[in-house]
C-alpha cells in the first residue's frame, strides 16, 4: 500500500477544530507531516491541550485517514502554541480578549454601546464577537438588522454546534435568535447558567480579537456564571450622568471589583451625556446632569472611554439594524463611538502589559 501525501492532506482538510470550526488545513495547526510505508506521523500545533479537545482531534484524525488508508499506523503528536499555552483550560482560547459590558441597571443605552463598541473595534481592523448575554431582554438581533433570523446547527465530531450570525462583518449569537420576538423568557438561575454556557461551549466562535458580551442589568446568575465559565479580560461601565443611574453602576462596579472576582475596569462610558438637536449641532443641553461618567472612572481607578450625545439618530440606526458607528454621515454620533472604540483598544494593551490573564473564577454562592 502506498500512501499518497497529498490524500492524507486532504483528509485532515476535512477535519474540523471543534472550537473554532475551521479545517486543521485551513487553520495551519498540522506541522511536520512525514510518511514512510505504513506509518503516517504529524504533529497538530494547539491552542491548549486540554484532555478533551486532544482526544476528540485525535480521533477524527484517524477516523480521516483510516478512512483512505485502513492499514496505516497513524501517530499524532499534540503541542501547544506557545509556553504557557498547556495550562489554558477555559473553553475560547482563541478569543484573545473578553469584554463585559455592563451597568447596574436598565435604559442606559448598555446594548446601544456594546453593538457600537464591536463595530467600532470591527473598523479599526480587529476580529469582532458580540454575545447577547441578557437572556430577558435581547436586542442585538434588532440592532445587527437580523430580526427573525435563526443560527444553524453543524455537527462537529458527532456533537451537534451551533453556528454564529454575522452582520456588519463581527459574528453574534443571542436567544433572541432562538425565541420568537413577543416571548417571554421565564427562567430560573440554573436555566439562565446552563443557556450562557451553551452559548460559550457550544457555539462555534471562529477565532477573534474580541468578544463583547452584552449583559443584563444587574449582578445576578448571568454575570456570575459568566466569568466562571471563560477568564473575562476586562469590564466596560456604561451609565448616564445622572445620580440615580450613577448610583446602581457603582454596584455593578464593586462586583467586578470583589477579590474572589477580581475582574479589571477598562473604563467607563457616560452615555446621553447631552442633548443635541440635530438642526443645532453645537448646542448641547444636559438634561440628565453631568459628571457622572467621570466620578465612576474615578471610583473604580479608571478612565472616560467617551461622552456620547443623547442624538435621535442613534435610537433611529439601532431600530433600523445599521447602527449609528456605520454612518459615516453622521459625523458627531460615529466620531462618539469611535472614540469609544480606540479608547478601548488602548486600555485593553495596557491591561494585558501590566496585569496577568483574569482566571476564571470560582464562586460557590
Amino acid at each position: 500500500m502506498e500512501i499518497n501525501k497529498t490524500t492524507v492532506v486532504k483528509a485532515l482538510a476535512g477535519v474540523k477544530d471543534p472550537h473554532t470550526g475551521q479545517d486543521l488545513i485551513t487553520a495551519n495547526r498540522v506541522r511536520d507531516l512525514e510518511i514512510e510505508g505504513n506509518s503516517i506521523r504529524f504533529t497538530l500545533e494547539l491552542p491548549n491541550l486540554n484532555n478533551d479537545y486532544k482526544s476528540q482531534l485525535n480521533f477524527a484524525c484517524q477516523e480521516a485517514i483510516l478512512k483512505h488508508y485502513p492499514e496505516a499506523q497513524v501517530h499524532v503528536h499534540m503541542m501547544a502554541t506557545a509556553p504557557g499555552a498547556q495550562a489554558t483550560t477555559g473553553p475560547l482560547p482563541h478569543v484573545k480578549n473578553i469584554i463585559a459590558v455592563a451597568s447596574g441597571k436598565g435604559g442606559v443605552g448598555k446594548s446601544t454601546v456594546s453593538t457600537n463598541l464591536a463595530l467600532g473595534l470591527k473598523a479599526l481592523g480587529a476580529t469582532v464577537g458580540l454575545l447577547d448575554a441578557d437572556l430577558y431582554g435581547p436586542s442585538i438581533p434588532t440592532m445587527l438588522g437580523l430580526h427573525g433570523e435563526r443560527p444553524k446547527i453543524q455537527d462537529i465530531h458527532g456533537q451537534p454546534k451551533i453556528m454564529p450570525l454575522e452582520a456588519h462583518g463581527i459574528f453574534t449569537m443571542s436567544i433572541g435568535f432562538i425565541i420568537e420576538p413577543e416571548q417571554a423568557v421565564v427562567l430560573r438561575g440554573p436555566r439562565l447558567s446552563g443557556v450562557i454556557k451553551q452559548f460559550i461551549n457550544d457555539t462555534v466562535w471562529p477565532a477573534l480579537d474580541y468578544l463583547i458580551v452584552d449583559l443584563p442589568p444587574g449582578t445576578g446568575d448571568i454575570q456570575l456564571t459568566l466569568m466562571q465559565t471563560v477568564p473575562v479580560t476586562g469590564a466596560v461601565l456604561v451609565t448616564t450622568p445622572q445620580n440615580v443611574a450613577l448610583a446602581d453602576a457603582v454596584k455593578a462596579m464593586n462586583m467586578f471589583l470583589l477579590p474572589n472576582i477580581d475582574v479589571p475596569i477598562l473604563g467607563v462610558v457616560e452615555n446621553m451625556s447631552w442633548f443635541t438637536p440635530a438642526e443645532l449641532p453645537d448646542n448641547k443641553y444636559y438634561i440628565f446632569g453631568e459628571g457622572g461618567g467621570e466620578l465612576l472612572a474615578k471610583d473604580s481607578k479608571s478612565v472616560v472611554l467617551g461622552q456620547v450625545p443623547l442624538v435621535q439618530g442613534i435610537r433611529e440606526a439601532g431600530d433600523g439594524g445599521r447602527p449609528a458607528v456605520l454612518d459615516e454621515s453622521n459625523v458627531v454620533t460615529r466620531k462618539a463611538f469611535m472614540e469609544v472604540a480606540e479608547n478601548g483598544v488602548r486600555q485593553v494593551a495596557a491591561r494585558n502589559k501590566q496585569k496577568d490573564p483574569t482566571q476564571i473564577i470560582n464562586v460557590q454562592s
